[in-house]
């Protein structure tokens, strides 16, 4: 029985920390993870398994990019037309060269059309025969080609208004073009002008200043396995009602057969208990802990460095200073979550403040961390708890049999264990009775 003890508590201990003596003390060593760069010889001296994980490294094909773009491409769209139907929201996702370009041509085309209209006027009318007639009332003064017409249109659509070029009131047709163009030149003002207002202040230009940590860590805290990442404003305006989310992407088949290739699975990151509801003063350390309801419950140091999986992380808020929703994302592939890792504190007390180093914010270092899985983990645990009465032999006869017949065996003993005492009980009794009587 000791024995089985003992060897369960060596294999515990090497789950615990399978590359460290038993016998050596437990000290964390601070350490920072960095990218060596090795020269071609060094590489080629490489063991075959190590460049054949850094050529998988390569291979894998990113859902979410580092800095928050999504890469997934939208072909073969044959119904185009929705995007006209939207086209403020179409205007506004266009890249800045063509958003300007559409500015720009938006203007131009309008005054040359009203421009052209005002000219079509005076050469309809006859004004332009009459350039020297003091005696004739045109219908707009001092108009006498495209040019001038070209410029009373931007005089008329911007309300500049320069006093040279007007309208008289002998020409209804330029009366109801002058409301004709001072009406579409409003809305085309208010459509371009918010457009651009749009685009300047579009809250992915906030989300800039949220940062993440470039690697994710899975260490214990608090007795459990924890796979943790860290968050961070570098602006003194805060993020307003901030929260994180946190999704593993992974291929998946069902039981039927169907395979799933980017299957989402929610992450807790404290749902149940409120902590995804951030106060994002100073960096923060986000936590999922690795439980039954965790994906990452089978999952174990070694199983991790084989996994095509990963995690994207999606910090949403309002913007302080303008009240618009902002949304942060990164992801972590699984090359880049460290097993056996803490990161570095950033946080320090000074003189009346705190202040955030963040030369620190992506530093990490090692830590004793069992390299099997949670689940692995947890078994050994309770494994451990056993009472010490339980005897060899017990134990290695239950060993084989399935856990119903484990309860019944146990039932059965159980019951047995009663009919004896009680037999027991009713002999005692009849002898006194028959004690009694011979009396």
């Amino acid at each position: 029985m000791i024995g089985l003890e003992v060897a369960g508590g060596a294999v515990f201990e090497k789950c615990l920390n399978p590359s460290r003596n038993p016998m050596e003390q437990d000290v964390e060593s601070p350490a920072t993870i960095r990218q060596p760069k090795l020269p071609k010889q060094a590489c080629e001296d490489l063991p075959k398994q190590l460049l054949a994980q850094m050529e998988r490294a390569k291979r894998i094909q990113r859902y979410v990019q580092k800095d928050g773009k999504c890469n997934v491409h939208h072909g073969n769209v044959r119904e185009t037309y929705r995007y006209l139907t939207d086209i403020f929201t179409t205007l506004v996702d266009l890249k800045w060269r063509f958003n300007l370009f559409i500015f720009v041509l938006v203007y131009t085309v309008t005054w040359l059309f009203f421009g052209f209209m005002w000219w079509l006027i005076a050469y309809l009318r006859g004004d332009l025969d009459h350039l020297s007639d003091n005696k004739w009332t045109p219908c707009v003064n001092n108009l006498n080609s495209f040019v001038s017409a070209f410029l009373f249109s931007i005089e008329t659509e911007t309300t500049i208004g320069y006093g040279y070029r007007v309208i008289t009131d002998q020409c209804p047709e330029g009366i109801l073009l002058l409301l004709i163009q001072s009406v579409l030149g409003s809305i085309v003002n208010a459509f371009m002008v918010g457009c651009m207002f749009v685009k300047i202040s579009q809250p992915k230009k906030r989300a800039e200043t949220l940062v993440f940590s470039t690697n994710a860590v899975i260490s214990m805290r608090d007795g459990r396995l924890c796979l943790m990442f860290r968050v961070g404003d570098l602006r003194n305006s805060h993020i307003v009602e901030a929260s994180i989310r946190a999704k593993l992407i992974k291929s998946k088949q069902t039981k039927e057969g169907e395979f799933i290739p980017l299957n989402q699975t929610d992450m807790n990151v404290g749902y149940n208990t409120g902590d995804d509801r951030l106060f994002l003063v100073s960096p923060l350390i986000i936590c999922h802990e690795i439980n039954q309801n965790s994906p990452f419950w089978d999952i174990s140091q070694a199983h991790l460095a084989r996994e095509d999986l990963e995690v994207v992380v999606i910090l949403e808020g309002m913007v302080e200073a303008t009240g618009m929703t902002c949304q942060a994302r990164s992801s972590y592939i699984g090359s880049e979550i460290k097993w056996g890792y803490r990161f570095t504190p950033v946080l320090t007390l000074e003189d009346g403040f705190y202040e955030v180093d963040y030369n620190s914010f992506h530093d990490i270092y090692e830590t004793n961390t069992p390299a099997c899985s949670a689940k692995e983990l947890a078994d050994m645990t309770n494994r451990s708890r056993l009472p010490l009465t339980w005897s060899l032999a017990s134990k290695l006869s239950q060993q084989g049999l399935p856990e119903s017949e484990q309860e019944g065996q146990e039932t059965k003993t159980r019951l047995e264990n009663q009919g004896k005492s009680q037999q027991t009980e009713r002999n005692g009794d009849i002898a006194n009775v028959e004690s009694e009587s011979k009396v």
